[in-house]
């Protein structure tokens, strides 16, 4: 096995960490496969960055056969793998849920409905679309006003019973919750749960005018007072207080800035709030009318099914996860493994549970993986540099390859990956995902070698001195590229 130092394993020790193809090629390897260890060029890149060896886990392997290993460090040790984590949780939707997977939003009356009049309430049963985006939204509301329905009288019910109800708290990661990656998974999630604000300097006016997206009902907004300074740190001069009914900003905006817009999590508004807001607004906009209230609720026995929506089909959901590393949107995933697995309401545990199952089915050891959220946001997650080489083998022999590989950002060219080697042999060659938190950082992925032969690449750093170890990640995709 490549670790740390050569010994021969057990069977159970191999399968912790290996897929036994992959252990038994190392094995063969002995010695001299541990003598190669990095490439020179990385192992300078990684001195350079002051970056110790052993704050690394590497693994070079044939995808094919995942019989040859061309380099491998601290294959067994768990590391966090930040964002990477996705591969596991995306791969194990596609195999799981199956390529052709959509969710479905719907919505119900629970009344009597002539002349345009809905004498009861309107429910919208969310399904988990991780990517019920405004446009979609608008359409969904479209299709309900072309059934007829004009006046609601009754309330507007969200069930969002296809998820477990949790506590979720979005400054737990970072302390700063108004991010958009840091909102969190919700059975009916509209739009990401952030918010688009448009800021238009108007010199003639003296005047800063400021727009939302998606427009929401009973949200004022106070505009900042247009400055003529430089424009500089023009996020934190605005001074912004965000809340469930008011946007407020008591500092400045220079138009020196220009159009500008800051996308945020209003992570003082529930749900409930949120997609309230915008319905009671868009259905307004669509000539309707609601005098209701918004409540938390599930579909009754006596309503009726009048329209149903689905998401694009899981293989578009993924290549939105990871070309762009979309958090919410793999938390989502995660929580519908949890859901379409167990028959009960979707939780990060059934979820673990679904992807730990899925391994344990392909002969994969779970021995230290922990899985908090399924979206690599997290202190406490832990794969091995095996284990990630492991799934990704399994990944390229499976009849889904080329919907996997395709989801991963194209060196060179898209995603995270697309100003990286751009002037390099490697770009345009290699599908490799990206990682990156404080003290982590994480490529995983394939690199098709001038060779043609295509190779899996796992390249996990755990150090303070991460964020320099860009070029030693760099170096390793274009040294397989030029030598496998």
């Amino acid at each position: 096995m490549l670790l740390s130092s050569c010994f021969t394993p057990s069977r159970s020790a191999a399968s912790r960490f290996l897929t036994r193809a992959v252990f038994a090629v190392a094995c063969a390897a002995g010695s001299a496969a541990l003598a190669q260890g990095l490439p020179p060029a990385v192992v300078g890149a990684l001195r350079v960055a002051r970056i110790a060896q052993n704050s690394t886990g590497v693994v070079v392997v044939d995808a094919e056969t995942g019989k040859r290993m061309l380099a491998a460090n601290n294959t067994g040790q768990p590391f966090n793998p930040a964002s990477v984590m996705k591969l596991v949780t995306t791969d194990a939707a596609l195999e799981i849920l199956g390529p052709t997977f959509t969710w479905k939003t719907q919505a119900y009356i629970d009344g009597t409905l002539a002349g345009g009049v809905l004498n009861g309430d309107l429910i919208l049963k969310g399904g988990g679309d991780p990517k019920l985006v405004l446009e979609n939204f608008w359409l969904f509301l479209r299709q309900l006003r072309a059934r007829g329905i004009k006046d609601i009288r009754g309330n507007l019910v969200l069930d969002r019973s296809y998820f477990a109800e949790s506590s979720y708290d979005p400054a737990q990661f970072d302390g700063d919750p108004q991010k958009p990656y840091n909102a969190g998974p919700d059975a009916l999630l509209l739009n990401y749960r952030t918010q688009a604000l448009r800021f238009e300097p108007d010199a003639a006016s003296g005047l800063v005018n400021v727009s939302m997206d998606p427009p929401m009902a009973g949200v004022t907004i106070t505009p900042p007072r247009l400055s003529q300074e430089p424009c500089g740190d023009w996020q934190g001069k605005l001074k912004m207080n965000n809340d469930a009914s008011a946007v407020n900003f008591a500092g400045t905006y220079s138009a020196d800035c220009g159009p500008r817009v800051w996308y945020v999590h209003p992570y003082r508004m529930s749900n409930v709030q949120y997609v309230g807001a915008s319905f009671v607004q868009m259905w307004a906009d669509l000539g309707g009318s609601f005098a209701g209230r918004v409540v938390n609720g599930q579909v009754t026995p006596s309503a009726r099914l009048m329209v149903e929506v689905q998401s694009p089909p899981l293989p578009e959901v993924i290549r939105d996860i990871n070309k762009y590393s979309n958090n919410v949107m793999a938390r989502q995933v995660l929580l519908t493994l949890g859901a379409e697995m167990s028959g009960q309401p979707g939780d990060t545990t059934n979820g673990a549970r679904a992807v730990r199952g899925w391994l344990g089915d392909k002969g994969i050891d779970t021995a230290g993986l922990v899985i908090e959220n399924g979206a690599g946001l997290s202190r406490v997650d832990r794969v091995t540099p095996a284990l990630l080489a492991s799934v990704l083998v399994q990944a390229y022999r499976s009849p889904l390859m080329p919907e996997f590989v395709s989801s991963l950002p194209l060196v060179g060219y898209d995603g995270t990956m697309r100003r990286r080697l751009k002037e390099q042999g490697v770009a345009g060659q290699a599908h490799i995902k990206t990682g990156t938190l404080n003290d982590v950082r994480s490529i995983a992925g394939y690199v098709q070698a001038a060779s043609g032969k295509t190779y899996v690449v796992v390249f996990l750093i755990n150090h303070a001195a991460a964020p320099n170890g860009q070029q030693a990640q760099d170096a390793l995709l274009q040294w397989v590229y030029e030598n496998g």
